[in-house]
């Protein structure tokens, strides 16, 4: 069983560790924690992990969020993995600070990246981990927001949803999307 695991982001040490970047930071956690390394290659840095009988195509592209969408799909066909075993994780605006919701399928929402994706693979209907960012800012200030880093309040829950996103791929991986989204839908991170 092989799976493609993208986590939504931009390079460069302007945007390391900001909110937008959460899936990298997501992604770059697990390859950690499975003793694993990242290589740079075709539109992204990689990393191949196995676990419990499983391969994992770690990827966080290196187009820029915009274009996520060439990555994914080039990684996708290249390793040959079906869509419905990709898992991509990316910050929510809509979401609380203390939420994280999985799907199977679903709309954008505004993400460039998962529009970018969506129009790369021409579905809707792929697994998606979406990590709640809040949306605590001032009329206008959107960007400023998304591209700035997690505040020293923030740090502790976002350190634990992480862990939590890792425990969600793994069980999306050796149990099923059902299982992952049951696991982590419902719960609340204070």
């Amino acid at each position: 069983m092989k799976f493609l695991i993208v986590g939504l982001g931009n390079i460069g040490n302007e945007y390391a560790h900001t909110r937008h970047n959460i899936g990298f930071d997501v992604v770059a956690a697990f390859v950690q924690k499975h003793g694993g390394s990242f290589r740079q290659d075709r539109l992204a840095f990689v990393a191949d992990i196995k676990w419990k009988g499983k391969l994992f195509v770690c990827v966080c592209p290196t187009t820029y969020m915009n274009l996520s969408g060439k990555a994914f799909k080039y990684w996708m066909d290249k390793e040959k993995i079906a869509l419905e075993n990709t898992f991509t994780i990316l910050d929510d605006l809509s979401l609380p600070i203390n939420k994280i919701r999985i799907r199977g399928s679903g709309s954008d929402g505004g993400h460039n990246g998962l529009k970018s994706i969506q129009d790369s693979v021409g579905s809707i209907a792929y697994p998606k981990l979406r990590f709640g960012i809040g949306n605590n800012y001032p009329k206008g200030m959107q960007s400023d927001f998304v591209l700035g880093k997690w505040t020293k309040q923030e740090d502790p829950v976002v350190k634990f949803k992480i862990d939590k996103s890792i425990e969600a791929i793994e069980i999306f991986a050796t149990q099923g999307l059902n299982a992952a989204m049951n696991t982590i839908n419902n719960l609340e991170f204070d």
